[in-house]
């Protein structure tokens, strides 16, 4: 069931725009025909803004209410991520004090987190010869730690998708498939051709557009999902490249690589909104308890476009679960990671082998949930499941990687996947970060020691972990 819309409390940014304009606050109450005190109270989140001292504001001071209603640049995910680091054992910084950092002083938040970020990258350069690479932020990092500062939330391109998808079958008489919209609507209304051609002929390409012949040409490797996004890319890119670029420059990327990657991100989000109508697909996630099968059906997805979408769903008044996402290979390799809140695992850290995302190879193509707690004392519910890899179509064998779906345990009891289980007292699997990050001791799946505790090897004793430390 949805959750109503929340009151909205807006001290911090009040207090911040009243600074910014050096009044006092018997003059901005007198200002906005209210009482000092009723204006104190807001500032200290005791009281909502009521819609109409919105528009006074508006009306006094000249304000565009959308920078009042947006989250500072920094979220409190952010901190709360950086915060988990085992650096910062011991501290156990209570969640309302992050939040209130966020919002009051959200100048401070950016600078804590760029000189945590500069420690990370530092300590992942000084051991980049235990496999990390050289620890540099490539162009990959930044767009995903850009996304990432954006909740995975774009409202605009948001309201472009459902606008486009509205407008796809808005006649009576359009065809009842997407991807078949989509194609007339390319070849009608911009002389642009879609074309599926056999391996031999596409060699590494899935998706290619020539712009010459007004072509787009589709590896017949594509399965039904795939080949719809592949064309609901093509139409955003066609239709909205103007905003995708205004998007592009705001973000003011580093280099031209993180400028092209950042295009595809956002095109690649716009072309979900296309297939996948934010207030449709919210309905049907809390209707059906966020049933990825249901939503596959309903909007003819992949399980892997499914789960991504549900990452996004943070419109305020329809906000859904807020889900994590991340992607490996069978050899651990992070390829997706994605969170509408918070995400369990350090910037550099892999998953941990205790959770049974690595389990899920063993099982194709089946859904696996587990409860794990993370070292801060998070609790979270995930299911993993095995996808294939774009480009093998329909014979894949589900096997090439592995999708962990999660979200705080609080989150849980609105999920299908959920039902029967016990929340109360549930069986918790213990995890961590990457080996190199975690402190948990003992653990026989540990491959490699903590970065900064001393081993404590003992010959006359066997541990059941390979690398046993000090404690404390």
């Amino acid at each position: 069931m949805a959750h109503p819309d929340r009151k909205l409390f807006l001290g911090a940014r009040l207090k911040r725009l009243r600074r910014q304009l050096a009044l006092s606050q018997t003059v901005m109450a007198a200002d906005l025909g209210v009482s000092p005190s009723y204006l104190n109270h807001i500032e200290r989140n005791q009281r909502p803004v009521s819609a109409q001292l919105l528009l006074r504001l508006a009306e006094v001071y000249d304000v565009d209410l959308r920078t009042l209603s947006q989250t500072s640049g920094v979220g409190e995910a952010e901190v709360l991520e950086a915060l988990a680091d085992p650096a910062f054992r011991g501290l156990a910084v209570p969640r309302h004090e992050v939040l209130q950092l966020v919002e009051e002083a959200p100048a401070l938040a950016d600078a804590f987190l760029r000189l945590y970020r500069a420690h990370a990258e530092r300590r992942a350069r000084d051991n980049a010869g235990a496999g990390r690479g050289t620890g540099e932020e490539t162009p990959a990092d930044w767009v995903r730690e850009h996304v990432q500062g954006c909740r995975n939330h774009f409202p605009e391109l948001d309201q472009l998708g459902e606008a486009l998808h509205a407008d796809l079958f808005a006649d009576p008489l359009a065809p009842e498939h997407f991807e078949t919209a989509a194609r007339i609507r390319l070849r009608t209304r911009h002389d642009l051709a879609v074309r599926t051609l056999p391996p031999e002929v596409m060699v590494e390409w899935t998706r290619r557009f020539d712009p010459h012949r007004r072509r787009l040409l589709l590896a017949e490797t594509l399965g039904p999902a795939s080949r719809a996004f592949a064309v609901a890319y093509q139409l955003a890119l066609t239709e909205h490249s103007a905003t995708l670029n205004t998007m592009v420059a705001a973000a003011a990327p580093p280099d031209e690589a993180a400028v092209r990657l950042l295009k595809v991100s956002l095109t690649n989000t716009l072309a979900a909104a296309i297939l996948m109508p934010y207030g449709a697909f919210h309905r049907l996630a809390e209707d059906s308890g966020y049933d990825l099968a249901r939503l596959q059906a309903r909007f003819g997805v992949s399980f892997e476009q499914a789960a991504h979408r549900m990452t996004t769903l943070s419109r305020p008044g329809a906000r859904g679960v807020p889900f994590f996402l991340i992607r490996v290979d069978q050899a651990g390799n992070v390829s997706k990671r994605f969170a509408a809140d918070g995400f369990p695992f350090a910037r550099f850290g892999g998953a941990c082998p205790r959770w049974n995302l690595h389990a899920a190879f063993r099982t194709p193509g089946r859904v696996v949930t587990q409860i794990v707690e993370t070292p801060d004392g998070g609790r979270w519910f995930t299911l993993c499941r095995t996808v294939d890899r774009q480009g093998r179509g329909t014979a894949g064998d589900g096997q090439d990687l592995a999708l962990g779906l999660g979200c705080e345990l609080r989150h849980a009891e609105r999920l299908v996947y959920a039902r029967g289980l016990d929340l109360a007292a549930p069986e918790v699997t213990p995890i961590g970060p990457a080996c190199r990050l975690c402190e948990r001791h003992p653990c026989a799946e540990r491959a490699a020691p903590p970065l900064d505790r001393a081993l404590a090897v003992d010959d006359w004793a066997k541990s059941v972990s390979p690398y046993p430390f000090a404690q404390g």
